[in-house]
């Protein structure tokens, strides 16, 4: 399972860099404008030069409107400012369809440009609460459309939680279904140590996370510790030697 961290300013990435060995992914992102709020194309860049050259940067390109060519546009601008992974929040798509023509959209723009970039097709556990497409539908809409990963997040930060939405077995689901398209599946959405059993069990790829590294556990007023980030790393670790004991006993 990879770790994903999301700061939210340049001063934020450079504390990540600090803890540069615990995490896998910097994530860049701007919480005022949404759950998946797009930053500057000035910060990706600059966020990208103050990490370390090996480890890759992500960017939101917004919790995004049924709109395929202005955000095929926004997921050009995040690629050639330097991110490597691009998250597109299909915020206001209410169908599969929409989403689907949205992604392909931003894969093409994505990949025209840099092949090897991947593209993340994003929904949210509390769909219900802003009428958006049914977070199960994710993994279908990400296959069809070209993309390499399914994520689920939450689109309201009020502090409830991915599992408050989606319970461990229909993430599970959610999971099981990006699997079988061959996609990445990426969870997030105020997810805490307390989760990482679970997450670690249902074969999460990727965890998003900011409130739970960040000072007092505080993702908006708070800021990204690299003690914190160490921390998480190690209750990850651990529970994917715990898990992987127990399928080595269960064999």
């Amino acid at each position: 399972m990879l770790l994903l961290i999301s700061p939210d300013s340049v001063e934020e990435a450079v504390d990540c860099a600090k803890a540069a060995e615990y995490l896998d992914i910097v994530d860049v992102k701007k919480p005022d404008e949404g759950s998946l709020g797009a930053n500057f194309p000035w910060v990706i860049r600059e966020i990208r030069e103050a990490v370390p050259a090996g480890k890759p940067v992500s960017a939101t390109v917004g919790d995004v409107p049924y709109k395929p060519g202005t955000v095929a546009q926004a997921a050009l601008g995040a690629v050639v400012s330097g991110a490597t992974y691009i998250k597109v929040g299909l915020y206001g798509c209410t169908t599969p369809d929409q989403g689907i023509e949205v992604m392909r959209a931003v894969v093409r723009a994505v990949k025209d440009h840099r092949p090897e970039a991947l593209v993340v097709a994003s929904g949210y556990a509390d769909a219900h609460r802003v009428g958006c497409v049914n977070p199960l539908a994710l993994p279908d809409i990400a296959a069809r459309s070209g993309a390499d990963a399914a994520m689920l997040d939450t689109a309201i930060k009020d502090g409830s939680r991915l599992f408050d939405h989606v319970p461990p077995d229909v993430c599970a689901e959610f999971v099981g279904l990006a699997h079988a398209s061959g996609l990445l599946a990426a969870l997030a959405g105020s997810v805490k140590q307390a989760d990482l059993a679970t997450l670690t069990r249902i074969g999460t790829d990727i965890v998003g996370v900011r409130g739970a590294v960040c000072e007092g556990g505080d993702r908006n007023a708070g800021r990204i510790q690299p003690h914190l980030v160490a921390a998480f790393r190690a209750e990850m670790d651990r529970h994917a030697r715990e898990f992987a004991a127990g399928v080595t006993l269960a064999g």
